[in-house]
């Protein structure tokens, strides 16, 4: 359904370490660099067939996130969940809501955690036991 996910920042460089970390828990390597024909640099993470970008706002405006919005990272384990969260917090994010954990709900079980990026978009680390 997605082709990829974008996100603003308003410093390249400390949302290149954050995500390099974080999304590193996940096995995704170094970004793609690019520079678009009006001077924003953009990175592009791809893993597993999807896309995360990182973009400097090409309006010129500052980088807000979205409220009420949340982008989730498919986890492999509770473990992932915890150490996304744990390197997130580490590398200048923030943990978020409850700790991270099981929640139940209708849907279904889901081991959880949610942090903010250094710009505030909010992050969901997800697992789904089968």
């Amino acid at each position: 359904m997605f082709s990829h996910i974008m996100v603003g920042t308003n410093d390249i460089e400390r949302s290149r370490c954050f995500y390099n970390a974080v999304l590193g828990v996940l096995g995704v390597d170094e970004p793609i660099r690019s520079e678009n024909k009006t001077g924003q640099t953009r990175l592009f993470y791809r893993h597993d067939g999807g896309t995360f970008c990182i973009s400097q706002p090409i309006n010129g405006e500052p980088a807000t996130h979205a409220n009420g919005g949340t982008i989730g990272f498919k986890c492999n384990s509770p473990e992932q969940v915890r150490l996304f969260h744990d390197v997130a917090v580490a590398n200048g994010g923030a943990s978020i809501e409850e700790p991270p954990g099981l929640r139940e709900n209708k849907a279904g079980s889901v081991y959880v955690a949610y942090v903010r990026d250094p710009d505030g978009s909010k992050l969901c680390a997800l697992f789904r036991p089968m």
